[in-house]
């Protein structure tokens, strides 16, 4: 380990010192307007891009309907979501999600939710008409971004025009009929030369929406977010950029969770620095930092348990981290990143109960209680890595990386249960990661990609220090456990991109395609212990807790496939599927959460003054499920989507689209279930019946 962090150091100063040598002597003919900062990691450039890659459509562009959360991805081939309600939804690739997935934005700022049962994921903290794209890279196949698991997830915020110089702006507003809810956006932004700002507030108000069989879904919430982002331009190098934005959500109602959320106040700061054309051998530098806070109250005021326990919990993350990187080219074909990284993630905040009725008894005094949520707890990630871009001739790249990752974690206020059951102390972890891969251009129509990454996790506080909450999506409660192993995933991936031209009505088909496998070491899972016992409302079932663990024995496979055929210069026809087979071979079945197969057709058009799109989607029954973790078989369902959008006048849109025409009943296999709600049993929550809904734009 220490040969590895002075090779990676030695790097470092190398191509410094290097490039100071160069730099005098050589004069660099480049030149650039404004440096672009490392927002994004996907350039547009199939060959250079990295590995087996994903970008999502621009949202800027065809805007169609008010956006909530899962909209940024229920659209992406490959993903799923998973659901408590209408506010509290994360993602989930390939039966990867939470801290197996690296999300992010602008290429590597992060906020951690401070929710135990993520009422408040990373998803909720900006506004969703504020991303002008999703970058995915599949896999662990790049060690640039932090540590990675199963994959990146990349949200790209709207970048100042440096085309339009002057003031400028857009004002929005969109509305739903199912759950009267509607939103609206006012952006303002300044452009010159040496600076750019950039500004806007949102404001969101949904309502419960009803399903296909008019059941009213409790799903309301509203949200205030405004942010501000400046950008200066030291010289034609050199660039500093800083975003602020916060983000208010009050009345949150969570159809799948215990509790509702009273309020969520979220701020996020960071800095961007990039230095580049340095020299010949030290290409460019770049730095980041950020910081941010999450203050997150729920009670259970509104729910049948308050008859009997009254509950509050006041719960805070603070998430501080940077980078620095440096892109230096010892030789003409050889192009390297390497750089550090670091993360602290700090979580704190309680529960406090009070207790009604207890052994079926009215106490004449109610009894007061507080429980120590997180423990005052930190998770440290401090990252080395190097990555190097060969090119081997004009068709052909090999990339190779190699990652550790020293992670230290601590609890200073454990319970004293908790305290009992481990021998608690500064605890330190040292992970490898590493990938390799290989782009061949085979002709100017034709790419194939093959690929292998480690990618290595530590435990999340949850998996490490949650102690006798609910935070799964059954009635257990969970005991983390501070001496788990990192989980790695093996993923072996080979993908096909390319097109051909067709005569003049049928345009142009194109493919895509990628077929992966997976093999997991110390894979973390919970399981009922029976040696414990429920420490909250002993009586009740399940009577046994689930303790998180390693397993060894688990993997998954499976594919992502389209084709697209453009016609008639504006039409096209696309055929998107997605599946993945998982399975935990110590407990025979299936890994949890893992989605059941998909397939979307669109037959759409796109013109520079209209377009409009139709979409089927089908999705299968879902039996293949981890009883374990309290799945049940899910049923396949259908549903079609309209949508239309058009510029009557120049800088004005108008959007229109119905979704779920047919009026569907449904739920899809990740989604909760209802939990403590009064009218509700414990299936999962169905999905919005139809939907019409209405987005205007206009730029100035």
């Amino acid at each position: 380990m220490r040969k590895f962090y002075g090779v990676l150091l030695c790097t470092l100063v190398y191509a410094l010192s290097f490039s100071q040598e160069k730099k005098d002597n050589v004069k660099d003919t480049i030149t650039q307007k404004t440096v672009q900062l490392d927002e994004v990691f996907i350039t547009g450039n199939s060959l250079t891009d990295p590995v087996l890659t994903l970008v999502s459509n621009n949202y800027q562009k065809n805007i169609v309907q008010p956006k909530n959360v899962a909209d940024l991805f229920n659209n992406l081939n490959g993903f799923s979501v998973i659901k408590r309600g209408n506010y509290a939804i994360d993602p989930s690739f390939r039966a990867s999600q939470y801290e197996q997935l690296n999300i992010q934005y602008d290429g590597g700022t992060k906020a951690m939710h401070a929710c135990p049962n993520r009422m408040d994921p990373i998803t909720t903290h900006i506004i969703p008409e504020e991303i002008s794209k999703i970058e995915i890279i599949k896999g662990p196949y790049t060690v640039r971004y932090g540590a990675t698991f199963g994959g990146i997830i990349n949200m790209v915020t709207e970048k100042p025009s440096h085309i339009d110089a002057g003031l400028h702006g857009k004002v929005s507003g969109g509305y739903e009929s199912n759950g009267n809810s509607y939103v609206t956006m006012l952006q303002l932004q300044q452009v010159t030369d040496t600076y750019d700002v950039v500004g806007n507030v949102g404001y969101r108000d949904f309502g419960n929406y009803e399903d296909g069989s008019q059941i009213e879904i409790p799903s309301s919430f509203r949200s205030t977010d405004y942010g501000l982002k400046f950008g200066y331009n030291f010289t034609e190098k050199q660039r500093l950029q800083a975003h602020w934005r916060q983000s208010f959500g009050r009345d949150v109602l969570h159809a799948g969770l215990p509790m509702d959320t009273e309020y969520d106040n979220s701020s996020i700061l960071s800095l961007d620095y990039k230095w580049s054309n340095i020299a010949d051998v030290l290409k460019s530098i770049t730095a980041k930092a950020y910081y941010s806070y999450v203050d997150h109250l729920m009670t259970n005021n509104l729910r049948p348990s308050f008859m009997m326990t009254g509950a509050s919990s006041a719960v805070e993350a603070t998430t501080i981290g940077g980078k620095v990187e440096l892109n230096w080219k010892p030789f003409n074909k050889l192009n390297m990143y390497s750089g550090i990284d670091m993360m602290h993630i700090a979580r704190d905040g309680g529960r406090d109960r009070t207790v009604k009725i207890m052994n079926s008894m009215t106490l004449a005094t109610p009894r007061l209680f507080y429980d120590k949520v997180w423990q005052d707890s930190y998770i440290d990630d401090i990252g080395l890595f190097t990555e190097a871009k060969w090119s081997i001739n004009p068709s052909t790249i090999l990339t190779a990386g190699l990652r550790a990752d020293i992670v230290t974690s601590n609890i200073k206020d454990p319970e004293a249960d908790f305290a009992a059951r481990y021998n608690l102390r500064k605890r330190t972890e040292e992970n490898i990661s590493a990938t390799i891969s290989v782009k061949k251009m085979i002709s100017d129509n034709f790419l194939i990609e093959a690929a292998y990454g480690r990618g290595v996790r530590s435990a999340n506080m949850i998996e490490r220090f949650i102690n006798h909450f609910t935070v799964g999506q059954d009635s257990y409660e969970y005991v983390g456990n501070p001496e788990l192993k990192a989980e790695a995933n093996n993923q072996f991936e080979i993908g096909f991109k390319g097109y051909e031209k067709l005569n003049t009505i049928f345009n142009k088909f194109s493919y895509e395609t990628s077929f992966y496998y997976s093999f997991f070491e110390n894979y973390i899972v919970a399981i009922e212990d029976a040696s414990l016992t429920r420490k909250f409302m002993p009586t009740v079932q399940p009577v046994h807790p689930k303790v998180f663990q390693n397993l060894d024995k688990a993997y998954k496979t499976g594919f992502e496939v389209m084709g697209k055929l453009d016609f008639l210069n504006d039409y096209y026809l696309k055929t998107e599927a997605a599946y993945v087979y998982a399975k935990n071979k110590d407990l025979y079945e299936s890994l949890p959460l893992t989605p059941p197969f998909k397939t979307m057709f669109t037959v759409g058009f796109e013109k520079p003054k209209a377009w409009a799109n139709v979409q089927y989607k089908i999705t299968s029954k879902q039996s293949n499920i981890s009883e374990s973790f309290g799945e049940i078989e899910t049923a396949g369902y259908e549903t079609l989507d309209l949508r239309f959008g058009v510029k009557p006048f120049k800088d004005i849109s108008l959007g229109v689209a119905v979704l779920n025409v047919f009026d569907q009943t449904y739920h899809d296999h990740l989604n909760f279930s209802f939990n403590n709600q009064s009218d509700f049993g414990a299936i999962p929550i169905t999905e919005p019946g139809r939907n019409i809904t209405v987005f205007f734009q206009k730029k100035f």
